[in-house]
């Protein structure tokens, strides 16, 4: 049923106790806690519920990605690589995005509401006053809802558009063009090195297309050295052509072509263009000024309060936090759990690390790059945890060398580093990069957020033989006594 003219499943009541404004997975879970906690909740969502990530990120995106992954794996054991003997299958990459996205249908997520007794209103939210919201359908009249006690903002992001001449005339593709394309272009040009820009450019590298990324800067500009320099080795050796520099104009010719116009006097030809230069905040259209607050990213604290209110929250990527789906999910865990033990005048645990904050946004964030190789991080970098402050040493460990890297893959290389805090004996973060390295980015996300002593870690033995032996080999590398 299509998301502009499917209606709320049962008819609404006006008042509730939250509102939650945005049904992707933030909104969601924060519905879902609240709902638990005994609060009567309505979500107003304009487009589909289930949100960007499961129709126009993560999960397509990620769709886009594991065909080629898997025969890169493949082809990277002998006995198995005989048998993989032609490329990608672009059709069949698409039919699986297709299932894996419910063919940009929510039904499913709709009947999860139901079942969670969470009530959906569609339709375009904006608040009008203090705890209202109004609704205002694609058809039909307008409805009113107001919260008793709060209502949350979980609208997301949506692409950032540089202002470059000529390129919005272009229709240039975004993240969300480039995850439900129907075919793969002849050639792709994209503008930015970001995770976006990354993952894209090795997926449609993959499914034929000739890929020019035009780069500012650095690749995964916050990432450590080394894993940004793997990755742009990884997209040259795919044929991805690495630009750096800036586009000072594009044109979309009457071919349907594109031409980029560089700073340095030379341009670039591409049947597409994306941009993957950011995000903005989608409150423009929310109402924030109705309720005396300024349009842009919402500012809150550890409870996703928003700052000067008592009743309004702002969770997930619209709090400019950490702009990841896990993350969001992990700050609506929270919402909705506090937002229900106000409503009923309970204890709050507001305490670092307590069931009503998200402590881990500040400096325990794990994130995954799904390029070719991967970088899987989590915590600090290096030169982060030195500015804020920290005694770091910096152990790094190649993990060709570990044996259960061999028994993986032949010719398997990467490098694992850990950062560690001299003073208090524990692991600060944590970045892997090499082939499968995502799966084995927990172990160091629980170790980063209990703060695990080494000397404690020393009793947590490898099994042998898998990668994670690298965690043997970093306390060598630091030393028993060090630790």
């Amino acid at each position: 049923m299509a998301a502009d003219t499917a209606p709320a499943y049962r008819e609404v009541m006006q008042t509730y106790d939250l509102i939650v404004i945005g049904a992707g997975p933030v909104g969601e879970n924060v519905a879902d806690r609240a709902a638990q906690g005994g609060l009567a909740v309505v979500v107003v969502e304009s487009e589909l519920v289930g949100g960007e990530c499961s129709y126009w990120a993560c999960i397509p995106s990620k769709a886009l990605l594991r065909a080629p992954a898997a025969i890169r794996s493949a082809q990277d054991v002998d006995g198995a690589r005989q048998a993989v003997t032609g490329p990608v299958d672009a059709a069949g990459v698409f039919r699986r995005r297709d299932r894996l996205t419910h063919d940009w249908a929510d039904d499913g997520d709709v009947e999860w509401l139901r079942s969670a007794g969470i009530d959906l209103v569609r339709g375009h939210g904006r608040l009008t006053g203090i705890r209202e919201v109004t609704v205002t359908p694609t058809a039909g009249a307008a409805v009113t809802l107001r919260a008793r006690h709060a209502v949350a903002v979980c609208t997301g992001t949506t692409a950032s558009i540089p202002d470059i001449p000529g390129l919005r005339d272009a229709q240039p593709w975004t993240s969300r063009e480039a995850t439900s394309a129907r075919a793969v272009p002849d050639a792709l040009a994209v503008i930015g090195g970001g995770t976006v820009a990354c993952e894209m450019a090795t997926a449609y590298a993959a499914l034929g297309s000739r890929v020019t990324m035009v780069v500012r800067s650095s690749l995964l500009g916050r990432a450590e050295p080394f894993a940004r320099d793997a990755v742009r080795d990884g997209l040259v050796r795919a044929g991805v052509q690495i630009r750096s520099g800036e586009a000072i104009d594009v044109q979309r010719r009457p071919d349907g072509s594109v031409v980029l116009a560089l700073d340095d006097g030379d341009s670039v030809h591409a049947s597409e263009v994306l941009v993957a230069t950011g995000r903005a905040p989608r409150t423009e259209d929310v109402g924030l000024q109705a309720v005396g607050l300024p349009t842009g990213w919402l500012h809150v604290d550890d409870t996703m309060l928003v700052n000067g209110t008592t009743w309004l929250y702002g969770v997930g990527d619209v709090n400019h936090r950490a702009l990841l789906t896990h993350e969001g999910k992990y700050q609506a865990r929270a919402a909705g759990d506090v937002i229900a033990a106000r409503a009923a005048g309970a204890m709050v645990d507001d305490a670092p690390w307590g069931r009503h904050v998200a402590t881990a946004d500040h400096a325990a964030v794990p994130e995954v790059t799904f390029t070719d190789p991967e970088v899987a991080s989590v915590g600090l970098t290096a030169a982060a945890a030195e500015a804020a402050g920290h005694d770091v040493r910096v152990v790094d460990i190649d993990l060709a060398g570990i044996s259960g890297s061999a028994t993986h893959a032949d010719n398997y290389t990467g490098r694992a580093r850990a950062v560690i805090d001299r003073g208090r004996g524990v692991l600060l973060g944590a970045t892997f990069v090499g082939r499968d390295v995502a799966e084995m980015l927990q172990a160091a996300t629980i170790a980063v957020v209990g703060e695990v002593p080494l000397k404690r870690l020393w009793h947590a033995v490898p099994a042998f033989p898998t990668i994670g032996e690298v965690w043997l080999r970093w306390l060598e590398a630091y030393g028993r006594d060090s630790a």
